[in-house]
């Protein structure tokens, strides 16, 4: 059977001083992702490659114009998503951006939080897998994490 993901972008936007990052303190009643911190981004849509995805994300999620990023990695989450969907994501880093953040968007509050404190949010339970290699100063990497009832059931990555 052929893999169909979901394809999604999110972009982890970094402080002037590299010491922290720009996350989404998900709270929207309903959301699947309620009560985790997360990075920012969604689903490609047709006819846009998945920069323009991430940059569109970020403004409509934060008000900023990404002015330099770069690729970190992509991550292939078979079964992860609502009713066990599966999810293929490109992760971006952000290092620089114009425009003010507010304080929230409509999926909840947002602030910088240090690189140093993100062991101590809640996040989804794979993210502590992958996310280190977003912030590291290593290769690209690609990674295949499949989900079962909400959990990773493995992790598996290739760095370039």
């Amino acid at each position: 059977m052929p893999f169909t993901p979901i394809i999604g972008t999110l972009g982890y936007v970094l402080s002037a001083d590299r010491t922290s990052v720009l996350l989404v303190h998900r709270s929207r009643e309903g959301d699947e992702h309620a009560g985790k911190w997360n990075g920012l981004g969604g689903k490609l849509e047709a006819g846009e490659d998945v920069v323009a995805c991430v940059r569109r994300e970020l403004r409509e999620e934060a008000g900023i114009e990404a002015t330099s990023l770069r690729l970190r990695g992509t991550v292939s989450w078979p079964g992860f998503g609502a009713g066990g969907a599966d999810w293929f994501g490109f992760i971006f880093v952000v290092e620089d951006f114009t425009g003010e953040v507010p304080e929230r968007n409509d999926d909840g509050p947002l602030a910088w939080v240090p690189l140093a404190h993100l062991d101590d949010l809640p996040m989804w339970e794979g993210d502590r897998y992958w996310l280190p290699l977003v912030f590291a100063d290593g290769p690209v990497f690609h990674g295949v994490m499949p989900y079962a009832d909400g959990h990773p059931v493995s992790w598996s990555c290739t760095e370039l």
